[in-house]
């Protein structure tokens, strides 16, 4: 039987239609603050405000989803709180934003001194490789709402950004003949887990070893690579006309920029858990529409840019390679494979 991110118990299909519904409600919201101007909402990577002054604030919010369950199958939460923070300011850099504050939100069955230390130290970590401030946060216990035996939890974060107009970087610009320039991903990164857990777990445990993967859990948790400082000196030195966080619906996320054609023909090779998953029964368009496939952040850039945009990502030690271009035809293809 194909296992599919819908069987899972994830339908992205029925999600993006509740995120529309969403969508309306939140839009009837925007004219009740006379101080902040909206200046880009709901749908893409970042909500972006004008405020007294014609300073842009953005604002983003996420969680690592149910990568949580995978650290306390392994009972290590020194790096989820890297992931929580990844998700964050990778988005957010997205519209060109930089990242000046972060709070987080735990919500666990039972209080426990030492994982949330250990929560904790994981966010101190990204947080520094972001080089974004924590401010505050909240830790909530509610035994009545996250059940599970032992320790259970629940992990998301909120990033401020700021910005000027001519920072701003929507995807609108986007034009036939630019390349995509992938940067690699560390894993798995902190989406596709639903899917990932029903593929790998009922063949094998998270204390399982396998062959070029090394331990399954340990692979699983290996932390959301953070791209803040290479993509914000990209902006700052190159021309790039779009940006995309490879996160929750993997490639088919670049349509959120522009609706146009994104043919991605040169991908690396998949990272070696993610060929594990496939190997169980996960059709190849159903990997690159759940899974980042080796990539993590796409640079959407004029083609005399690439090897500037290239360079920096090896100054900061993250390896990337042109895996694409805009086309003509609208959609996005994968070695062939229409996802979206």
């Amino acid at each position: 039987m194909d296992l599919t991110y819908k069987k899972a118990g994830v339908d992205i299909s029925k999600i993006k239609k509740s995120q529309v519904a969403i969508g309306k409600l939140i839009q009837s919201t925007h004219k009740f603050q006379k101080m902040a101007k909206i200046t880009h909402g709901f749908g893409h990577y970042a909500g972006i405000v004008e405020i007294p002054g014609g300073e842009l604030l953005a604002t983003h919010t996420d969680g690592v989803g149910t990568k949580v369950v995978i650290a306390n199958m392994m009972k290590k939460y020194d790096t989820i709180g890297i992931d929580c923070v990844a998700m964050n300011v990778n988005d957010i850099i997205c519209i060109g934003a930089t990242p000046i504050s972060f709070v987080d939100y735990i919500a666990a069955n039972k209080n426990d001194q030492i994982i949330f230390k250990k929560i904790v130290e994981g966010l101190v970590k990204g947080a520094k490789k972001s080089a974004v401030p924590i401010v505050g946060g909240e830790t909530a216990i509610m035994p009545d709402v996250i059940e599970g035996n032992g320790f259970a939890f629940d992990l998301a974060g909120m990033v401020v950004g700021i910005l000027t107009k001519k920072d701003m970087i929507l995807g609108n610009k986007i034009k036939q003949g630019d390349v995509i320039v992938g940067a690699k991903s560390s894993g798995v990164h902190s989406n596709g887990y639903s899917l990932a857990r029903k593929a790998l777990l009922t063949k094998y445990s998270v204390k399982d070893k396998v062959k070029g993967v090394g331990v399954i859990g340990d692979a699983l948790l290996t932390p959301t690579e953070i791209y803040v400082k290479p993509v914000l000196e990209i902006i700052q030195k190159c021309k790039v006309n779009g940006l995309a966080h490879i996160t929750g619906g993997a490639f088919t996320k670049l349509t959120r920029l522009k609706k146009i054609g994104y043919n991605i023909d040169t991908l690396p090779k998949i990272p070696p858990i993610m060929g594990l998953i496939e190997e169980q029964g996960v059709k190849q368009d159903e990997m690159y529409k759940t899974f980042n496939m080796g990539i993590g952040f796409c640079a959407i850039v004029p083609k005399d840019q690439v090897t500037k945009v290239k360079s920096i990502f090896k100054k900061y030690k993250i390896e990337s390679q042109e895996i694409g271009q805009i086309i003509s035809r609208k959609g996005v293809f994968v070695n062939s494979i229409k996802i979206a």
